[in-house]
């Protein structure tokens, strides 16, 4: 039995979500393949799996023409990750399965050449926002998820089966061995403030460099800036879902060299949960994030920057698990109130966390490994 695994997207933020997967199935014996489309992927499994030994790394590249092209568009649309997945058919052939975190991969569906292999999605987050939820879930053979908050949503959109879906924890998770780092050498309360890329939904567009420059000019707070990866990718970007785009703001000169500001755009700590579990209070808008933040209950601040209906109420269910502020004016007296009821939603902080992810004795990689290879044998 072969079984790929596939890192095909512009930042490595999706190789923690299914490696520990990977590493599961390597030691019940079977021939696991990791598919990488960067240099980068590849170097951040090798780091993650025990035993990199134990699995075949293929490297995913594209031609002259695509590379050309990418330089191009890599700013407006995935191009690349298409090309990837367009040029690398024969990459596939011979798979009794792929394992992947993202839905691209559903174009592989169109190939006939590969009718055989199973696609099977673990997605790569937990959280509510609809990119989550998309239509292209159905074109799944089955889908691993971690707990039932996002099962029973797929449920009742028609995007899974009960059959063909299992609940299987947060493989992510499984990584937790470090120690929690120290970022600053004082002890201020420290912010990670995590705005989203999507043009639509994030705080960075409307008012990001203005929080920013607010931290600089104060020093009773820390301030770890660590975005979603992928919003200092590119310089315009664009949500198809939402019809919108925008070019991305800059990082104001005032943030620079200050003491109590950390800045990372995208180095590995800011996919490793470091900065979640070494701050105090989280300071975001729609980043699946909180999710992982709420494992440890603590206070967090949402920014709403576009007061959605209350058809949308799903994708900000997370918005209950802290307090709700409309502008950068209201964020003194919001952190001073964290600060001063630091226990306020420490309750339904756990209730989501209960609901969000299924937490049992084995881990969540060893369930999916069992989960797969039962799909298999029922589904040949």
């Amino acid at each position: 039995m072969r079984i790929g695994f596939l890192f095909n997207h512009d930042a490595t933020h999706q190789v923690p979500h299914t490696i520990p997967v990977a590493a599961a199935l390597a030691r019940r014996g079977v021939m696991v393949e990791i598919l990488c489309s960067t240099p980068e992927q590849r170097a951040v499994a090798e780091r993650l799996l025990p035993d990199p030994s134990a699995v075949r790394f293929t490297m995913l590249n594209v031609g002259a023409l695509a590379k050309g092209l990418d330089r191009v568009l890599r700013h407006v649309m995935p191009f690349r990750r298409l090309a990837v997945l367009r040029e690398n058919t024969a990459s596939f052939v011979g798979l009794d399965a792929l394992v992947v975190p993202e839905i691209t991969s559903t174009r592989l569906r169109d190939r006939p050449e590969l009718a055989g292999m199973k696609l099977i999605y673990v997605p790569h987050g937990a959280g509510d926002g609809a990119a989550g939820f998309l239509p292209a879930t159905r074109r799944f053979d089955l889908v691993l998820l971690s707990g039932e908050k996002v099962r029973d949503r797929m449920l009742d959109a028609g995007l899974i089966t009960e059959d063909r879906s299992e609940i299987i924890g947060y493989p992510k998770f499984d990584l937790l061995d470090a120690p929690v780092p120290r970022l600053f050498d004082n002890d201020k309360p420290t912010i990670l403030y995590n705005p989203h890329f999507n043009p639509h939904l994030s705080s960075w567009y409307r008012f990001g460099p203005e929080v920013l420059r607010w931290f600089a000019s104060q020093d009773r707070f820390n301030l770890v800036f660590a975005p979603h990866v992928m919003l200092f990718k590119r310089l315009l970007q664009i949500s198809p879902i939402h019809k919108r785009a925008a070019w991305r703001p800059g990082i104001p000169r005032e943030a620079f060299g200050r003491p109590n500001i950390l800045l990372d755009t995208g180095s590995d700590r800011s996919i490793d949960m470091s900065y979640v579990r070494a701050a105090d209070l989280y300071l975001g808008d729609v980043s699946s994030q909180i999710y992982e933040w709420i494992q440890k209950p603590r206070p967090a601040v949402f920014f709403d920057t576009h007061r959605p209906s209350t058809r949308q109420a799903a994708d900000y269910a997370h918005w209950a698990l802290g307090q709700v502020v409309r502008s950068p004016a209201e964020l003194p007296a919001a952190l001073d109130h964290a600060m001063a009821f630091p226990l306020e939603f420490d309750d339904v902080q756990r209730d989501a966390a209960r609901h969000t992810f299924s937490i049992e004795t084995a881990s969540a990689g060893d369930r999916a490994a069992d989960a797969i290879l039962r799909f298999l044998k029922a589904y040949p």
